[in-house]
């Protein structure tokens, strides 16, 4: 302990101050308006971009364009899971892309990266919250997608969801 690392708690530090990366195969995903639970095996295409303007005034000294932000655009999310029969999370999908529904039913969807080192994922979002987590606002589905079924494959039924976003908050 003189040397200040048998009390390092992290165990992402190596104690020479040297930090690994966290590893990207546990994460939890929280849906606001779903009660029930759903696990996922894959979530794709968190992303973010701003469109250029190229604009140029017609007195300006220089023949290249200055370049403007303009609009940010989200890319839709997709959700891969197993089939499970906690359906809360799949009538949420349903109500989306249902031929009878009302208003679309938009809520905020939680992603957030867990550190299995840490302990328990409630350990892990109370000692990490805010930092690693990754929130979609208005977010609705948008495309499900059935299980492939075969009955010469013993493979899990996975299933899949495409969800649209409006606005994108990206952990500091």
């Amino acid at each position: 302990m003189a040397d200040g690392t048998a009390g390092n708690l992290n165990p992402y530090d190596d104690g020479a101050g040297n930090y690994y990366p966290l590893t990207k195969m546990n994460f939890l995903v929280t849906v606001d308006s779903v009660d029930g639970k759903a696990a996922f095996s894959e979530v794709t295409g968190i992303e973010g971009t701003v469109d250029v303007i190229e604009f140029r005034q017609g007195n300006s000294n220089s023949l290249a364009p200055q370049k403007i932000p303009g609009l940010v655009k989200h890319g839709n999310v997709t959700l891969k899971f197993g089939y499970t029969t906690d359906n809360a999370f799949k009538n949420w999908a349903r109500e989306c892309v249902s031929e009878t529904r009302g208003a679309i039913p938009r809520t905020r969807v939680q992603i957030e990266l867990i550190d299995i080192n840490a302990g328990s994922p409630t350990t892990v979002k109370t000692a990490i919250e805010g930092t690693k987590v990754w929130v979609l606002v208005n977010a609705w589905v948008t495309k499900y997608t059935a299980p492939d079924l075969n009955a010469t494959q013993s493979e899990v039924a996975i299933e899949s969801v495409e969800i649209a976003y409006e606005e994108l908050i990206i952990p500091n």
